[in-house]
Formats: structure tokens, C-alpha cells, sequence
């Protein structure tokens, strides 16, 4: 399991929908408050396990500043609030020519309910989370506070 994740002031994602005329259309699953925005994408051998450990290291994960402005506190000490959007191209091999390969990243049938898992151990935690929808066209927008950007891997 993979995580991209940024500190950030804000954040938001939008699912597109049909419109009645057919024309795409945007409406917000999902905005947060200071906190981070993770990306986050599944491969084959992941497994339930892995989703409890995520979102233990994510909640857990020391990126905001304490007193002396030392990057030694964590979401759950600060309050801070979680965007996470699933996102197979986490696993996107670009090795070799021009267009990457996703054969590393889990079908949506595995991937789905481990990603939905580490949303709902966040949850447990104590943790406000805001989501996408999984498998859907996205935008996802952010204010980066730092900026700060991590990789997160399992």
C-alpha cells in the first residue's frame, strides 16, 4: 500500500455526475480544514492488515509543528482533519516507455474495500475523513501548507 501524502490548509474533491443535458457536472463528496490529503493506492498483496497499519501511521504521522515549529505533532494530537482519495496510478510503472503500466496496482474488486477499511480504522481513531468515491472521475484540490509532501509506504 501506497500513500501520497501532503499537509494542507485545505482541501477538497469533486465527483463528476451526469448533468441532465449530458454535460459533465462536479458535485463536492468531500472538503477538510487544516490536516492532510492522501492519495492512496492498493497492490495485490495488501490486505486488511495493511489498511489498519495505514491509517494508524497516517493518524499517527508527526508533520505539524509544535511549539518550537519543529514538525513533531501528528493529526491526532492537533486535531487535524483527512481527505483521502483512492488512487491506482500510485502504482503506475514508468520504467520503461512512454506510457506507464498499472499491472502492479490491485483490481477494484481487492482494492476497494481495503481503501474503505483505512478510511473506516481512521474513523476509529477518532478522525473526521472526508472521501472521494472510489472508481469515479475526480478533482481534487488543495491548499499544500508547507509545503510538505510525503511518501507513505507499507
Amino acid at each position: 500500500m501506497r500513500a501520497l501524502v501532503q499537509r494542507a490548509a485545505s482541501g477538497w474533491v469533486r465527483v463528476e455526475q451526469p448533468g441532465p443535458d449530458g454535460q459533465r457536472t462536479w458535485v463536492e463528496t468531500g472538503r477538510i480544514g487544516p490536516g492532510l490529503v492522501v492519495l492512496l493506492g492498493v497492490t495485490h498483496d495488501d490486505e486488511a492488515t495493511c489498511a489498519e497499519r495505514m491509517a494508524h501511521k497516517l493518524w499517527h504521522l508527526r508533520v505539524f509543528a509544535d511549539e518550537n515549529g519543529a514538525m513533531n505533532r501528528s493529526c491526532a494530537e492537533v486535531g487535524g482533519e483527512l481527505l483521502v482519495v483512492s488512487q491506482f496510478t500510485l502504482y503506475g510503472d514508468t520504467r520503461k516507455g512512454r506510457r506507464p503500466s498499472y499491472v502492479a496496482a490491485a483490481r477494484p474488486e481487492q482494492a476497494e474495500p481495503i481503501v474503505d477499511a483505512v478510511v473506516d480504522h481512521l474513523r476509529a481513531l477518532g478522525a473526521l475523513v472526508a472521501t472521494g468515491r472510489f472508481g469515479a472521475m475526480m478533482q481534487v484540490g488543495l491548499v499544500n501548507d508547507g509545503p510538505v509532501t510525503l511518501w507513505v509506504e507499507l
